[in-house]
């Protein structure tokens, strides 16, 4: 690897700023190019360059001037919309790069965006390779353990990920008595909380379920340098608010972000956090490094 800085595409959420940092502690230089309309604003406030997602001429000009070592993308994104777009004259001047991308699903969609970097010659990294302590592992966060009834559950959940997995649908699903009640979509992990805890509301569900658990791990193939699967203190709270139990993620491939006060809501809440062995999802669903 060249001695150039890392380069850090970001999204929205709080990864990007917590990887500069984690960087910065071990004396690895680096550069936030942030994609105007997704990243937050505290991430444009340190971003050294802020860009359309659909810029991508800029992006590069970017890119070419600070000769990264390699680039990392972190943080959210959704599919490219108009508000995304720095106007008429960036969809136009960027009309070939958009066109290998618009086609895509969201998981081709993240690996054309890889291709995009690569092919200008930068090597792509993720956080495994980044910052690994950052990733979930094979234990109990926090005061309380899952139970035999939950144990069923997060089984049942890695089945049906598993399961779903060639069909790019989400990452996460909620599981209450081995029954599934939310499957994660392209509306992320919050609301497929909210859409449990609406369930609960109703009368037909109150007594059919109880407790119940947030499973979540890389879907079969996923490139791991682009799309981690996250967890952190709103999860929780969210998952509270669902009635669940308890939470469990692939350990080293699953990100724990904030983890001091993920695992004081935990406890706040009475809930768990597990790192479960990703040896438990079926043979041959690993994600992939790229």
């Amino acid at each position: 690897m060249s001695a150039g800085p890392i380069a850090i595409l970001a999204g929205g959420g709080e990864l990007p700023l917590l990887l500069a940092d984690r960087l910065a502690a071990t004396g690895r230089p680096c550069r936030i190019l942030a994609i105007r309309g997704f990243s937050d604003r505290a991430t444009r406030g340190r971003a050294d360059a802020v860009v359309a997602l659909l810029d991508i001429q800029r992006a590069f000009a970017c890119l070419d001037e600070w000769k990264p070592a390699a680039v990392t993308l972190a943080g959210g994104l959704s599919r490219p919309s108009a508000a995304a777009l720095a106007g008429a004259f960036s969809l136009v001047r960027n009309r070939d790069e958009i066109a290998r991308l618009v086609a895509r699903g969201d998981d081709t969609l993240m690996r054309g965006v890889v291709e995009l970097i690569e092919d200008r010659g930068f090597p792509v990294l993720g956080v495994r390779e980044l910052a690994p302590e950052l990733l979930a592992e094979q234990i109990v966060y926090g005061a309380r353990g899952p139970d035999s009834k939950d144990e069923a559950a997060i089984a049942c959940g890695l089945r049906v990920l598993d399961a779903m997995s060639p069909f790019d649908i989400g990452q996460a699903v909620v599981v209450s008595d081995e029954r599934v009640l939310a499957i994660e979509g392209p509306e992320g992990t919050d609301r497929t909380l909210a859409r449990a805890q609406a369930l609960r509301g109703r009368r037909l569900f109150k007594r059919a379920t109880s407790g119940g658990v947030l499973v979540k791990a890389p879907k079969r193939g996923q490139d791991l340098r682009v799309d981690l699967p996250a967890i952190g203190p709103r999860t929780v709270v969210n998952a509270a608010a669902a009635g669940l139990d308890g939470i469990a993620v692939a350990s080293g491939l699953t990100l724990v972000l904030n983890r001091r006060e993920t695992i004081a809501r935990l406890d706040r809440h009475g809930l768990f956090l597990v790192g479960v062995d990703p040896a438990r999802l079926a043979p041959g669903s690993a994600a992939q490094d790229g």
